[in-house]
C-alpha cells in the first residue's frame, strides 16, 4: 500500500468568470506528490510542470501567490501525460492525503475534461491532513493555512509555500504528528464521481457521525420528497429518530432537521444538495448529535426564515 501525499497548483481564466470554460474554471499547471511509507517517512518524490491548453495566461492573483509564469510552464508536459504518469508513480494500490478537500476533486474535473476519468473511479476515499490537524489539535471545525500547522509544530521552513512539491512535502511533515488510529477513523469521501443509482447510494458511519449520499434526481425539488433523503436514524444504534424540528430549508442548498433517539439523545440532520456537471442533483446527509443549546437556535432559525417568507410574501419585497 502506497500513501501518496499529493498538493496541486492551477490556474483560472485571466479575463474572468464571464469567458470561462465551465467545464474547466481551474486548469492544473503543476502536479507535486511524496510517497511516504507505514512509518511515515518520505520515500519517493513526484513532480511535474503542466503546459496550459486552455488559459493561456496567469490570472494576476495566482501569479502572486504562487510567482509561476507563463513562459516558466512552456516547457511543461501536457496535463494528460503529467496525469497517466502521476498514476502510474503512485502505483495499483494506494491512499492519498492532501491539504484541504479541493485537490482530489480538481484532479478528476481536470482528468474528466481531457477524457480520463475512467482511469481513476470514483466516488475516492482520501485523507484530509488539514482535517485531521483541526481534530487533533484544534476544534475539528477551524481550518489553518498549512503554513501556520507548520509555525504551531515547529517543523523546519526549508522551501517557500504554495509550490506543489514544496507543500506536498510540508503536508507530509505535518501528517507525523497525527496519531494513526485518529488517521484511520476520519477517512473523507469525495463525491465528484456520485452514485449514478439507487444501488450505488453510499452508507458510512464514522466515529462521530454517519454519512449519506443519495443517487441522481434530474430535478431538485424531487430531492426533498425521497424517504431515505430525509430519512433521521440515531448514529448509534441507527434506529429511527423520532423528529423534533421538521427539515428546513436555511438556503436554497442546505436543510436542517433535529431528531431524537430516546436512547442516544438529540441527533442534527443536515442535507447538502450539489448540482453536477450533467445538470443533476444529490444530496450529502449528514447525521451527529447535537445539544439543547444548538437545538433551540436551529427552532429559532427555522422561526426566523418563517416569519421572513411570510412577510415577502405580504409585502412582495426581499427582507
Amino acid at each position: 500500500m502506497n500513501y501518496i501525499v499529493f498538493d496541486l497548483e492551477w490556474n483560472q481564466n485571466p479575463e474572468g468568470k464571464k469567458t470561462r470554460n465551465d467545464k474547466l474554471p481551474f486548469e492544473i499547471i503543476e502536479i507535486g506528490a511524496v510517497k511516504v511509507n507505514s512509518r511515515k517517512e518520505i520515500t519517493d518524490s513526484f513532480h511535474r510542470l503542466i503546459r496550459p491548453q486552455v488559459y493561456n495566461w496567469i490570472h494576476d492573483s495566482i501569479h502572486e501567490v504562487i510567482h509561476v509564469d507563463y513562459k516558466d510552464l512552456l516547457d511543461g508536459i501536457p496535463f494528460q501525460q503529467a496525469a497517466r504518469e502521476f498514476l502510474e508513480w503512485c502505483g495499483p494500490d494506494w491512499y492519498f492525503f492532501t491539504w484541504g478537500n479541493q485537490d482530489v476533486m480538481e484532479l478528476q474535473r481536470n482528468m474528466k475534461f481531457y477524457g480520463m476519468l475512467d482511469q481513476l473511479p470514483g466516488p475516492v476515499t482520501y485523507y484530509d491532513v488539514q482535517k485531521l490537524y483541526s481534530l487533533s489539535f484544534d476544534d475539528g471545525s477551524h481550518r489553518c493555512a498549512l503554513e501556520h500547522a507548520v509555525d504551531e509544530l515547529k517543523i523546519g521552513k526549508q522551501q517557500g509555500f504554495h509550490r506543489a512539491l514544496a507543500d506536498a512535502v510540508y503536508t507530509a511533515e505535518v501528517l507525523k504528528h497525527l496519531n494513526n488510529i485518529m488517521i484511520i477513523n476520519h477517512p473523507s469521501l469525495d463525491v465528484y464521481q456520485n452514485p449514478k443509482k439507487k444501488k450505488d447510494e453510499i452508507h458510512i458511519s464514522y466515529p462521530e457521525y454517519d454519512k449519506y449520499v443519495s443517487r441522481e434526481f434530474v430535478a431538485k425539488e424531487r430531492i426533498m420528497k425521497d424517504r431515505e433523503v430525509t430519512s433521521t436514524r440515531c448514529p448509534i444504534c441507527h434506529q429511527p429518530a423520532r423528529r423534533r424540528i421538521r427539515w428546513f430549508m436555511n438556503n436554497p442548498k442546505v436543510y436542517f432537521s433535529v431528531s431524537v433517539c430516546d436512547e442516544h439523545g438529540l441527533v442534527r440532520g443536515k442535507i447538502r444538495i450539489h448540482k453536477t456537471d450533467e445538470e443533476k442533483y444529490f444530496a450529502v446527509k449528514t447525521l451527529r448529535f447535537t445539544d439543547t443549546e444548538e437545538a433551540e437556535e436551529l427552532r429559532e432559525r427555522k422561526e426566523l426564515l418563517r416569519r421572513r417568507r411570510q412577510l415577502k410574501r405580504n409585502t412582495g419585497k426581499e427582507v
